[in-house]
């Protein structure tokens, strides 16, 4: 009974715990304005990575070229997060050509790590740490294709606040101090992370220690000098390939030297008269649009922010795009994706036909198709640029496994693949792409960028881009109040490894929502949960095209920074 009513107790308080200080503009829980600047903008989830992004667009360069400059500070001061061991991917807006681009710069899983490997050593999923789940990191690649076309700067002038910040040090942030500590007691054995990341020998770095990584540095260095081929196919390529010959890996010399991103063309959706882009698959970008089609049928402005009808509709959208998700989305060089009937009107009509206003579905079919740790960041320029930016290496400090004396740990993004069906889409494959979980997004308004934006977080981030998008759209939030509103997390649908969690998942509810509405939501049939970050990291940059004027905005549940001049 005690239990019972402290329980309650905690209830009765949670609608009040995310209310700022008094401000005299703005909603309640918003914790700062937007960030007003003419010349230049940089939003990241860490300061010192969106100071490069401005000492690099002061210098005359471009969008891109303060992108890369501030994923290389992130890769030293958000290790657990980032690194050039993992993949990016990246929506550009040409502000000459009034033209988005698109780019996939995911790496592809080796060809000698097969299905009959995990059979023989008796696993039916693939694991998070060591060799096992190590795919081709394609960032470096991405770099260099991406600054190709849209870059003016030098590499080496890009990546020297990186280097240097590598060899003399930095104090690392609270947050990322918290989640490095949170998770090096499960890495501290894999090869090569505790000399690395664990400087003193018995933990990572704490809030406000000075963090030296003069391996990663030296290793940005060579990268500058020798240009995309010194990661592929020179003296990096032939350490990470020794090292994986080591550790018994399986990612090779000849698969790092086969590696090619790709550009593509970003798909999307009108909602409510903007255009949402997103990326195609073998990301998930495209379930944020199946989610806004669902929900464009809805008042959702009558129903109001944080209203029980809003948030049952928010999560029975989420359950039927994410049963999509989990059957197709995948390496289109190997399956035929039907996207344009996926994120058609007509589709999500019928799916949304599935949904009962009264109770919480236990599941929902996938749709009868048709044939025919992360870090995001944006970056706009004087010249009208601007670039959504997100790179990862999956899960906190991806594999675990760093190579000797590079500086920077593998990515485990092969942990996504299926390894028991080949005939699922997402089947582990010789030279195949895994389904990936980070988006970068793009909103334009008649044809002119409207807002760059992502929102980090695995599957959370479709869910969170359809937030953001109806904060903005249907309940008259700025950038920095969609971001700081209190928001939900469904769990529990079908994931592309084939795990599920039935009887309707669990929709994980942040500080902010009434009893009144969690009680409700009980009521038809949703188990409510809370819990602590799991909600994502927000970034975004929106444009004024009458007044010329960027507006910034960053997560306050990272140690984030918009800043512009």
């Amino acid at each position: 009974m005690k239990k019972l009513l402290v329980t309650s107790l905690f209830l009765a308080l949670f609608g009040f715990s995310t209310m700022a200080q008094d401000r005299v503009t703005g909603r309640n829980f918003a914790t700062r304005s937007e960030i007003l600047a003419q010349n230049g903008m940089a939003a990241t989830s860490q300061p010192l990575a969106t100071q490069a992004a401005l000492d690099i667009l002061k210098k005359g360069g471009t969008a891109m070229d303060a992108a890369i400059a501030a994923n290389a500070m992130l890769g030293l001061v958000e290790p657990h997060a980032c690194g050039i061991g993992g993949d990016v991917f990246a929506v550009v807006w040409d502000a000459k050509e009034k033209k988005l681009y698109g780019f996939n710069g995911s790496g592809r899983a080796p060809e000698s790590l097969t299905m009959e490997v995990y059979k023989e050593k008796g696993l039916k999923y693939a694991p998070f740490l060591g060799p096992l789940p190590i795919t081709v990191p394609g960032t470096i690649d991405g770099w260099f294709k991406m600054h190709e076309k849209f870059g003016k700067l030098s590499m080496q002038e890009i990546l020297q606040p990186a280097i240097d910040y590598g060899n003399n040090g930095f104090p690392v942030s609270e947050v990322i101090a918290w989640q490095m500590n949170d998770d090096w007691p499960r890495m501290q054995d894999i090869p090569g992370f505790r000399e690395t990341y664990m400087p003193n020998g018995k933990s990572t770095p704490i809030k406000g220690e000075v963090f030296k990584n003069p391996d990663l540095a030296r290793t940005y260095d060579l990268i500058a000098k020798g240009g995309s081929d010194a990661f592929y196919k020179g003296e990096i390529a032939k350490t990470i390939d020794s090292f994986m010959k080591k550790h018994d890996g399986y990612l090779s010399y000849e698969d790092m030297a086969k590696h090619e991103g790709e550009w593509v063309e970003p798909v999307s959706t009108n909602y409510r008269g903007y255009d949402v882009w997103e990326l195609p698959p073998n990301g998930q970008g495209i379930a944020a649009l199946q989610m806004l089609n669902i929900l464009e049928a809805y008042d959702l402005k009558s129903m109001g922010f944080g209203s029980a009808d809003y948030l049952h509709v928010l999560t029975e959208a989420k359950k039927l795009a994410y049963e999509d998700r989990a059957k197709f989305y995948a390496d289109p060089a190997f399956n035929e994706i039907p996207v344009d009937y996926l994120i058609s009107k007509g589709y999500a009509d019928e799916r949304r036909k599935l949904i009962n206003m009264n109770e919480a579905a236990d599941e929902y079919p996938a749709g009868d198709i048709e044939k025919g740790n992360t870090t995001y960041l944006t970056v706009a320029d004087k010249d009208g640029n601007m670039v959504s930016f997100i790179q990862s290496i999956y899960d906190e400090f991806g594999s675990g496994m760093v190579p000797d004396g590079l500086g920077f740990v593998m990515q485990n993004r092969g942990q996504m693949f299926n390894v028991q069906d080949p005939n699922h889409f997402n089947s582990l494959a010789k030279g195949k792409r895994p389904f990936h979980t980070i988006i970068p997004a793009f909103v334009t308004k008649d044809g002119e960028p409207f807002m760059s934006f992502g929102l980090m977080g695995g599957a959370v981030q479709p869910q969170g881009h359809a937030q953001i998008i109806v904060n903005i759209i249907d309940f008259g939030m700025n950038l920095q109040e969609a971001g700081d509103a209190p928001r939900m997390r469904h769990v529990g649908s079908s994931q592309p490894t084939g795990s599920q969690m039935r009887n309707g998942g669990a929709l994980n509810l942040e500080s902010g929502f009434s009893y009144e509405v969690i009680r409700e939501l009980e009521i038809r049939g949703h188990r409510v949960q809370f819990g602590v970050g799991p909600y994502g990291g927000y970034q975004a940059i929106g444009y004024d095209p009458v007044n010329k004027v960027y507006y910034g905005a960053s997560e306050s549940r990272k140690d984030g920074q918009a800043a512009g001049y």
